[in-house]
C-alpha cells in the first residue's frame, strides 16, 4: 500500500456498534505511514473511547465544535484542508440523511461540508435500514455531490440478522484508499482538454445565433477528470457556470474562437468535445446594427469542424478523442457514422428531442459507441453521475 505513505487521512468516527473497528482501520493506516487526526461524534463516544484511539493514532482526538481549546488550535475550515482525504466510518443511516440535508449541526459535519477533497464513506447499519427507499435517495444525493462510497457487505450483523448493511473489513477500507491514491497519481502524468456549451455566430454587433446548450455536461466532465488526477483544461462557450479553480478555463464565443484555443492547448492525451459547437456562421457580419425590415435574409457559410480536424490530423491527435453526438432522429445510425467520420475513439449520443433530459438540463442519458463496434447506454441520471461514468471509461481506456 505504497499509495498511503505521507498521506494525511481525517477519519471520522460515527455512532454505530460498528465504530469499534474503525481502531484497525488505525493501526493499518499507522503501519502504512499515514498521519492521522480523528473527529468522535457524540454517538461514537458510546461505543470507543478517545484515549483508545489516541494510543494507537498517536494525535488528538476532536470531538466539539465549539471547544475553545479546538478552535484555537485548529479551527473546523484548517481541519478540512489539512486532510488528502476524509474517511467517514462507519457511516450510520443518521449520517448520511444529515450530510444528504448538508447539515453543520456538529464538528464532523461542519468539517464535511466545508471540505474541498475528497470523501470516502464507508456505511454500516441493520440490513432493513439500508434497503429502506430513504437510506437510498439519501445515497444518492450524495453521489450526485461527488461522496465515494465504500460497500456494504453482506454478511451476519451485531444484531443477529444477515444481509447487505456489513461494514467492510478495515483491511479492503485501506486498499481501496490506496487504489484510489494509485489512480489518482497515476492519472496526474495525463493532461485533458474539454470542450463545453454553446458557441454564437454573430449577425451582427448585437445578433447571434447559438443553441441550447448549457454546458452542464461538459462542466461536470471538466471536474470530474479534475477529481480522477488529470491536468484539466475546459475550453467554454458562454455560460453561467462556475467552476473549480484547479481547472484551466479558457472563454470563447465563437466556433473560430473554440478551434483556435484549442490548437494553442495541444497536445494532450485525452480530448472530449462536448460543447455543441455552431456548424454555421454569417457569412459576411454586418459591422453595425442591421435596423428592422419586413425581410431579411441571411448568407451561412460552414464553419470548421473541430473534432473532425483535431482527430484527422496525426500530429495533434490526442491519444483518445472522445466525441459527442445530439440526435434527434436515426440515433444509432448517425451516432456511428459520425464515429467513423470523425475518426474518434468514442461517440457519447444521447437523444435531444427529449425535452426532459439533455439540453439545459440536469440529467442525461447517453449511449457511448465504442471504435470496436461496441455499444454502452447509461441509463437517466444527474450529469455528475453521468460524467463520473464517463471517465471511469477514459480510465480504462487510457491505462
Amino acid at each position: 500500500m505504497k499509495n498511503l505513505k505521507d498521506k494525511k487521512i481525517l477519519l471520522i468516527i460515527c455512532g454505530g456498534i460498528a465504530a469499534y473497528k474503525s481502531l484497525e482501520i488505525i493501526r493499518i493506516l499507522k503501519k502504512n505511514d499515514c498521519q492521522i487526526k480523528t473527529i468522535l461524534t457524540n454517538s461514537a463516544k458510546e461505543f470507543i473511547t478517545p484515549l483508545s484511539i489516541t494510543s494507537l493514532s498517536q494525535g488528538k482526538v476532536y470531538d466539539d465544535l465549539f471547544n475553545i481549546e479546538n478552535e484555537a488550535e485548529m479551527d473546523h475550515i484548517s481541519l478540512s484542508r489539512w486532510a488528502d482525504l476524509i474517511l467517514v466510518v462507519p457511516a450510520t443511516a443518521n449520517t448520511i440523511s444529515k450530510l444528504a440535508k448538508g447539515s453543520s449541526e456538529d464538528l464532523a459535519s461542519t468539517v464535511i461540508l466545508a471540505s474541498n477533497k475528497p470523501i470516502f464513506l464507508v456505511p454500516a447499519m441493520n440490513v432493513r435500514m439500508w434497503e429502506h427507499p430513504s437510506t437510498k435517495k439519501n445515497l444518492k444525493i450524495l453521489k450526485e455531490y461527488s461522496y465515494k462510497i465504500i460497500g456494504p457487505e453482506i454478511g451476519e450483523m451485531a444484531c443477529g440478522e444477515y444481509g447487505e448493511g456489513k461494514l467492510t473489513e478495515p483491511i479492503d477500507i485501506a486498499n481501496k484508499l490506496n487504489n484510489y491514491l494509485f489512480m489518482i497519481n497515476r492519472n496526474s502524468k495525463f493532461k485533458a482538454l474539454v470542450t463545453a456549451g454553446p458557441t454564437r455566430e454573430y449577425i451582427d454587433p448585437v445578433r447571434f445565433i447559438t443553441n441550447k446548450s448549457s454546458g452542464k455536461q461538459g462542466f461536470e466532465i471538466a471536474k470530474s477528470l479534475l477529481r480522477n488526477g488529470y491536468q484539466t483544461t475546459l475550453i467554454t462557450g458562454p455560460t453561467n457556470i462556475n467552476v473549480d479553480e484547479n481547472i484551466k478555463v479558457i472563454k470563447v464565443e465563437t466556433a473560430e474562437q473554440m478551434f483556435k484555443e484549442t490548437q494553442k492547448n495541444l497536445p494532450v492525451d485525452v480530448a472530449i468535445f462536448s460543447a455543441a459547437v455552431a456548424d454555421f456562421k454569417i457569412f459576411k457580419k454586418s459591422n453595425m446594427k442591421i435596423k428592422k425590415t419586413d425581410e431579411l435574409t441571411i448568407k451561412l457559410e460552414k464553419n470548421i469542424d473541430i473534432l473532425n480536424y483535431i482527430s484527422n490530423h496525426n500530429s495533434m491527435r490526442p491519444k483518445l478523442v472522445i466525441g459527442f453526438a445530439a440526435e434527434t432522429e436515426n440515433f444509432e445510425k448517425n451516432a456511428i457514422k459520425k464515429l467513423k467520420d470523425k475518426n474518434c475513439d468514442m461517440i457519447i449520443a444521447n437523444d435531444v428531442s427529449n425535452q426532459e433530459i439533455g439540453f439545459d438540463s440536469d440529467f442525461n442519458e447517453v449511449t457511448i459507441f465504442y471504435k470496436n463496434k461496441k455499444q454502452e447506454k447509461l441509463s437517466l441520471k444527474n450529469k455528475v453521475l453521468i460524467s463520473e461514468e464517463i471517465v471511469e471509461r477514459v480510465n480504462n481506456q487510457l491505462n
